[in-house]
């Protein structure tokens, strides 16, 4: 007689969108059946998984057509997030488990992964150093990361102002100051940065605009990375995890293919000309901040546009092609600075941020010298037309209609990044941002969100709004209220 076994999963199921109740079939003395079983990280068979003295994770992908079973030789600090699941008769298409491990205070250690497919077997060796003075044993992995993140909130408009002097004639800046308020809002201080991580935001992004601060050589000015660095120690002495980007730098152009100094974008042919450059900025930036620890993040770019600067799907292949090959340079550059930018967890983005199902099949995940210190990131301002100003084909009403295009954005992203591709992720941009929609809509909005975020044991970034930065007061209570309540 068929019986099934429920498979129950470790307290705490957060990263990676796989906390699904799991259901395996099993005879009373037959086996399920499998001709293959393979275990594999990044597309790559593996065996063996090596971790810091930090408590950490990684993900293990099991590639099989039968019935899986899964166990840890000793569980007293090696863990499986997922004992058992399904096989696919497709070979492109893996199931996933989470090798956990706590934090080693003591020698270097090692325990055993069995994996079970019908009568095929597969053993991978987990090793865990012990106390050490190398950096990278302090390091949390993304996906830990990911699982610490409460909320997020974006300080916009300030650093990634991006006119350009040379074609905006009514802009005349001298200063730093005049670049950081040209957008509409105040200079940062130590106290805007205070109250946004007192109010329960734990993680800030601060987008940074950087052409206009660099010569024709792409050097950065150092009065500029310098007013950078001290904004980024603002958010990091609140106790805050700080995203450091590349924002408007991609930018759009007109029909005449004129911009305001925007340089970078997803064009193949430009490519071997904004490579390069590219590359020398973000050396620049990892190197002024190497010796930073891990609540610092680095983030490729903002929302890259296709290769005619314009935000619509791309209509040939090589778009996507330059995209994956500049966040390959970013990881690559960051990488080779050395210091704690070997482990430093950078986030990188599809096409234009995009969680539309094209771009994020399209996207590619970097190589990397390290396993499981990438995350992804996309941005949601879904429904557009409710969240924001829809002109004739507004939406005023969060209805079922709004929930349903969410819950499919959360489902089609999870199981791209996070099943797919191994990846933890999270929204580094969302909000319903036109404020001339009803409180009460915008309300239904944030509690959806911040439980679909429970949900996927992930979070997102708020873009602005919320706080008024002028007056230094929370102007837009009843939202975060919502979302920290709803989050809970």
């Amino acid at each position: 007689m068929m019986k099934n076994l429920k498979i129950f999963l470790l307290a705490g199921l957060v990263c990676c969108g796989i906390a699904t109740a799991l259901t395996a079939c099993s005879d009373d003395d037959d086996a399920a059946t499998a001709s293959r079983l393979s275990t594999l990280q990044g597309g790559a068979a593996v065996s063996e998984l090596n971790f810091t003295l930090a408590s950490s994770s990684q993900m293990l992908a099991i590639n099989t057509d039968g019935d899986w079973t899964a166990e840890s030789s000793d569980t007293t600090w090696c863990r499986l997030q997922v004992h058992a699941g399904y096989g696919y008769p497709d070979s492109l298409r893996n199931s996933y488990t989470r090798v956990i491990v706590d934090k080693n205070e003591g020698a270097p250690r090692q325990a055993t992964i069995t994996i079970k497919a019908g009568s095929l077997a597969r053993t991978v060796l987990v090793n865990q150093r012990g106390m050490t003075t190398d950096p990278g044993d302090t390091f949390m992995s993304g996906f830990q990361l990911v699982e610490n993140i409460v909320l997020g909130y974006n300080l916009g408009n300030t650093l990634d102002a991006s006119h350009d002097p040379a074609t905006q004639t009514w802009f005349h800046p001298e200063t730093w100051e005049d670049w950081e308020t040209c957008w509409g809002q105040p200079v940062t201080t130590p106290e805007i940065i205070n109250a946004i991580a007192a109010r329960g935001f734990n993680i800030i992004r601060v987008p940074v605009t950087w052409f206009p601060h660099m010569d024709s050589d792409g050097n950065v000015e150092k009065e500029w990375m310098d007013r950078v660095e001290e904004v980024v120690n603002y958010v990091l002495d609140a106790g805050c995890y700080c995203i450091l980007n590349v924002q408007h730098d991609t930018g759009a152009r007109d029909a005449n293919r004129t911009d305001d100094g925007a340089w970078i974008a997803a064009d193949i042919d430009e490519y071997p000309t904004i490579s390069p450059r590219f590359k020398k900025l973000w050396t620049q930036i990892a190197t002024r901040f190497r010796d930073y620890g891990d609540n610092l993040l680095f983030e490729a770019m903002n929302e890259t546009l296709n290769g005619q600067r314009q935000w619509n799907t791309p209509n040939q292949a090589s778009d996507y092609e330059a995209l994956n090959r500049l966040l390959q340079d970013f990881v690559d550059a960051v990488r080779a600075t050395g210091g704690n930018n070997e482990w430093r967890n950078l986030v990188v983005n599809p096409m234009g941020a995009t969680n539309a199902q094209e771009e994020i099949d399209a996207f590619v995940c970097p190589l990397d010298v390290h396993a499981n210190h990438l995350i992804a990131s996309v941005h949601s301002y879904n429904p557009y037309n409710f969240c924001n100003d829809g002109g004739e084909w507004n939406h005023l009403i969060f209805d079922s209609e709004c929930e349903q295009e969410i819950d499919d954005i959360f489902a089609r992203v999870e199981k791209r990044f996070a099943q797919e591709l191994g990846l933890p992720f999270f929204f580094g941009e969302f909000g319903a941002i036109d404020r001339k929609k009803a409180m009460a809509e915008r309300i239904k909005y944030a509690r959806y969100m911040a439980t679909k975020f429970k949900q996927y044991g992930t979070s997102g970034l708020w873009w602005m709004g919320l706080y008024d930065r002028e007056e230094e007061e929370w102007d837009e209570e009843e939202i975060v209220e919502t979302l920290f309540s709803a989050i809970k």
